[in-house]
């Protein structure tokens, strides 16, 4: 299969529609056919689930904000949606699905809150079963309480993982038929705004973007304990560079040899190598986001190409990828989508 489908994620404040798709030919190296595929407020964060019959997105309905449940078609990358579920306030930032697709899990920035939801066999999603609600603060002015950032699960999938900017905490769950107990708490370095985390394959080893400080923390893992420790701070953005800039995405490649980490500002995604031995990154290069504000970028199945979505100049841009050095060329930084945050791929 030479053209795969993408989804992407947007603001809907300008011109945006919602959700878009849009094809990869990885034989021609191009990106195309971008269409609006479902009409909703503010999708922001999408994720497919593992057989790529459902997308969720995050929704935002007058003053309530919740998940949406879409089908897919996987031919043609047109959605219909399931059936959409919705909390009283601020509508979430990130959303996540088990590999079984049985529970969604979404972080709200603005609310401090963790939600979690399950999934029944057609895909639709319940109330949520559980609302775990964060306390605290950071020195930063925009810690003035929590803002969860990132929800997720562990590689085996027996924790759930929230990030949390403005207390500074990583925190492990447990997850018991859906609803959610601390497990652990990993407090990191004052004023550094935790953003999001990404799992090496081996399951050892974490990394985690920081907004506020412009770093990486590796982070070594115990999946029976669901501890985190810290291994290092290494910087995402030059020493000399003084204007504003906020961490955004980190992804890894599947061979567990490279890490990735996007940032908003200096608009570069920051290449870093990883050692398999004691999970610590070294810095190699950074690339250009050809645009202004990059929200996120993604892999696609193959690994051979990159795509990143920069929200302020709307415009997807498609590298190609060095399987040997990690490295990107870009190929085109052209294509046009309003305000786009989120990107993510069909699993092949």
């Amino acid at each position: 299969m030479s053209k795969l489908i993408g989804f992407i994620g947007t603001y809907t404040k300008g011109d945006s529609k919602g959700v878009y798709s849009f094809t990869l030919d990885t034989e021609a190296a191009k990106l195309g056919d971008v269409k609006p595929v479902a009409e909703l407020d503010n999708p922001t964060y999408i994720c497919v689930n593992n057989d790529n019959k459902n997308l969720y997105a995050v929704v935002k309905e007058g003053n309530q904000g919740g998940v949406a449940s879409y089908s897919i078609n996987q031919e043609t990358g047109d959605l219909s949606e399931i059936n959409r579920t919705l909390l009283d306030g601020a509508s979430p930032c990130h959303v996540s699905v088990d590999h079984q697709n049985k529970q969604v899990v979404t972080a709200n920035y603005h609310k401090g809150t963790v939600e979690s939801f399950l999934v029944d066999e057609g895909g639709s999603v319940s109330s949520a079963v559980a609302v775990v609600e964060h306390t605290g603060q950071g020195p930063h002015e925009r810690q003035e309480k929590p803002h969860t950032h990132f929800s997720g699960f562990t590689p085996d999938e027996k924790f759930v993982v929230a990030v949390d900017l403005g207390i500074d905490k990583v925190i492990t769950y447990k997850i018991e038929n859906g609803r959610l107990e601390e497990a652990h708490t990993l407090l990191v370095k004052a004023g550094s705004g935790p953003r999001h985390i990404t799992f090496h394959p081996n399951g050892k080893f974490a990394y985690v973007m920081t907004e506020l400080s412009n770093e990486v923390i590796a982070l070594s893992y115990n999946s029976e304990t669901g501890v985190f420790t810290e291994l290092q701070y290494i910087p995402t953005i030059p020493e000399d560079f003084t204007e504003n800039s906020q961490g955004s995405a980190i992804h890894i490649s599947s061979d567990g040899r490279f890490v990735y980490a996007g940032n908003r500002g200096h608009d570069s995604i920051a290449l870093y190598s990883v050692n398999s031995e004691s999970g610590e990154l070294t810095f190699i290069e950074y690339t250009s986001t050809e645009g202004n504000w990059p929200r996120d970028f993604v892999l696609d199945p193959t690994e051979k190409f990159v795509v990143a979505s920069n929200q302020e100049s709307s415009n997807l841009v498609l590298y190609a990828r060095d399987a040997e050095t990690g490295k990107l060329t870009l190929l085109d930084s052209k294509i046009s989508v309003p305000d786009p945050v989120c990107v993510k791929f069909l699993n092949v």
